[in-house]
């Protein structure tokens, strides 16, 4: 039998006691928006933009903010927990709870960068161009901290690699909860909860083990999604970016389409925690309005070809 990885991972980088201290997910959204902002000034700095290099960084903030951050959240809200925001809507700033969409975060970014260009009189889909390259890297760095919380785990599964996330008890009948922790309290001789335990677990490889008992091995489908969604989108958006002349619009349609993809592809191994709309889960579902996003872009770019400065005929 294959001895599976039982995830323990810590979520805190640095942890000052009760609870409080500097999580991994919130070091994945600054190296995500350091990494939009460096991709982004490099570009502009190339001639592969619209808007000057000084100027990145207050856009790259309006993105941060309006777009990813609202727009994530309120995308979490609205298409994962439409009852609980209709019930609570303040529970919309109750962030430190969790629950952010990427889907969101994209459309949040699309609606923000529009204002942006009208605002500043600036080609729109030339603006977003360089911005999607910096944050194919932003999915990368979120989902790779989805895998340090043990959260979005995948499909049942009996590769090798595949690894046993504590999570999956909150999902369990309780009859299994209840014998998971009638373990815990035999090894510690002091009445515990599920939480307390799933909060142990870092570090301790006896309580592992005896929890791995109750798991099912997983797909690390957020693997999937950093190394699919993330590393591979950017490399190719990076090529095309600054190997071939394209105009404007052009690798923002690249990114949707690709996004879509790559994430209808990596739903596939992925457990499908907020159920299906029909045959498909409810990020492909998603997704599809992703793709017809992306596919708008690239027949915009074809219709109407703009390019930016360092494609132009140099007089």
């Amino acid at each position: 039998m294959i001895a599976y990885w039982v995830h323990n991972l810590d979520p805190f980088a640095v942890q000052f006691g009760g609870g409080f201290g500097v999580r991994w997910y919130g070091l994945a959204y600054l190296a995500a928006f350091a990494a939009a902002y460096l991709v982004y000034r490099h570009l502009a700095k190339r001639g592969f933009s619209v808007i000057p290099a000084d100027q990145v960084g207050d856009f790259i903030t309006g993105c941060a903010v309006f777009g990813v951050l609202i727009g994530g959240r309120l995308g979490y809200m609205l298409f994962y927990d439409p009852e609980g925001f209709m019930r609570d809507p303040l529970g919309f700033f109750r962030v430190w709870e969790g629950g952010m969409s990427a889907h969101g975060g994209i459309l949040g970014v699309v609606c923000y960068t529009l204002w942006y260009a009208w605002r500043h009189q600036v080609n729109w889909p030339g603006l977003g161009d360089n911005l999607v390259v910096g944050s194919a890297l932003g999915l990368f760095f979120g989902r790779s901290a989805n895998f340090i919380n043990g959260e979005l785990y995948g499909r049942p599964s009996g590769l090798a690699w595949a690894v046993k996330f504590p999570k999956e008890l909150y999902e369990a009948p309780v009859e299994a909860q209840r014998e998971v922790l009638g373990r815990v309290q035999e090894m510690f001789a002091a009445p515990v909860g599920l939480e307390e335990v799933l909060v142990s677990l870092p570090g301790s490889a006896d309580l592992a083990r005896v929890v791995g008992e109750y798991l099912t091995p997983r797909h690390p489908s957020q693997i999937y999604e950093a190394l699919l969604e993330g590393l591979l989108l950017f490399a190719v958006l990076w090529l095309v970016r600054t190997r071939v002349r394209v105009p404007n619009g052009v690798i923002t349609g690249l990114f949707f389409v690709g996004y879509a993809v790559t994430r209808s592809l990596a739903e596939s191994f992925r457990f499908p925690d907020a159920g299906y709309v029909g045959l498909l889960t409810k990020g492909q579902f998603l997704s599809v309005f992703i793709l017809l996003i992306g596919l708008g872009f690239l027949i915009m770019a074809k219709l109407r070809p703009i390019y930016p400065p360092a494609w132009l005929p140099r007089r």
